[in-house]
């Protein structure tokens, strides 16, 4: 499992902090250091079943700045994938994704249903 997050963000020590009291593992990765791919946003985003609306950080700064809210609707899904892909702090967090799980934004009760907590 890897746990995708941006360290000063207090959802995501919330998170961390969470998965380590269940004692779940996982490996840490740094969103702005290692911004997701083309390739791996699109197998989430598929693998979620969730909008790509919900991958982005609605509530950002950069959103905000690059006015997205008004931009997003008319932008191709390839368009948003790779905007997304270009700047990590774009991209809703934390995540945590394997092979057959991804979770997008922490809620606690969705974690621990999808983790059979």
């Amino acid at each position: 499992m890897t746990f995708i997050c941006y360290p000063p963000c207090s959802t995501c020590k919330k998170a961390q902090s969470w998965l380590e009291e269940k004692g779940i593992s996982f490996d840490y990765r740094h969103i702005k250091e290692q911004n997701p791919t083309v390739e791996e946003l699109t197998l989430w985003h598929s693998r979620s079943g969730l909008p790509l609306k919900r991958f982005f950080n609605t509530s950002g700064q950069r959103y905000r700045e690059l006015n997205l809210k008004e931009k997003l609707e008319t932008m191709s899904e390839e368009e948003q994938l790779r905007l997304l892909s270009g700047d990590g702090m774009l991209v809703k967090r934390p995540l945590l994704v394997d092979d057959s799980l991804v979770l997008v934004g922490f809620r606690e009760a969705e974690w621990a249903k999808a983790l059979g907590l």
